[in-house]
């Protein structure tokens, strides 16, 4: 999944980078309002975690721009620990989910994953489709006899989207939109590439090649 990170605190964002990248989330970055708002508006992330305290734009005015230009994205508020009229000014300004400052990242992780299925119609504490189960804290996925497969970080990332929209026609632009950030190489090729290698290990009929279309992931 693709996200964006709205944060000012430079070694907190680098932090936070880190931590999501190895968790199998790309993630572009954005240090004041301005910048994270036309990101937001302007990209398909599947998820957005930003922070109320930005130079150039404060993050409840980004919030609201953001809602008010019809952007649906789930968004999680980043708040003072003690602020409760902050998390509840996010929450009436569209947020979908609040952290308070200082955080475990293994929380924010956990409700960045809760946001992104809740908004996928996934209700399942875990990803859950057609007999497959992704092991999200392994980075495996785990198949219908039990067997487990390991999976590299864009494996996980193409296999995680393809579940997330079952039984949707996905372009190979959308898929490139949500597996890799801004800076990165988005080769057509490389999604072909990557879909051959996951059907070595789940199956040559999971995933459907639809030509001039793209790709589907049958709920079965």
């Amino acid at each position: 999944m693709r996200l964006l990170l709205v944060e000012d605190d430079l070694p907190l964002a680098a932090e936070l980078q880190k931590a999501l990248k190895s968790s199998g989330f790309v993630l572009d970055h954005a240090a004041d309002g301005v910048s994270g708002e036309t990101l937001g508006a302007g990209e398909p992330y599947d998820a957005i975690v930003l922070d109320l305290g930005l130079p150039g734009r404060p993050g409840l005015t980004v919030l609201r721009n953001w809602r008010g230009r019809g952007v649906t994205t789930p968004v999680l508020v980043l708040t003072a620990r003690d602020a409760w009229h902050e998390r509840v000014d996010g929450l009436k300004a569209g947020a979908d989910d609040y952290l308070g400052k200082p955080f475990h990242m293994e929380e924010l992780i956990a409700r960045i994953n809760a946001l992104t299925r809740r908004a996928a119609g996934n209700l399942r504490r875990g990803l859950e489709v057609g007999g497959l189960r992704l092991d999200e804290d392994l980075q495996r996925v785990v198949l219908a006899d039990g067997n487990a497969r390991e999976l590299t970080g864009t494996e996980f990332r193409l296999l995680r989207y393809l579940m997330l929209n079952p039984d949707r026609i996905l372009s190979k632009p959308q898929i490139m939109d949500h597996v890799y950030d801004l800076e990165a190489d988005r080769g057509s090729n490389l999604i072909e590439v990557y879909v051959r290698r996951l059907r070595e290990k789940i199956g040559k009929d999971r995933i459907q090649t639809l030509r001039g279309q793209g790709y589907l992931f049958p709920r079965r």
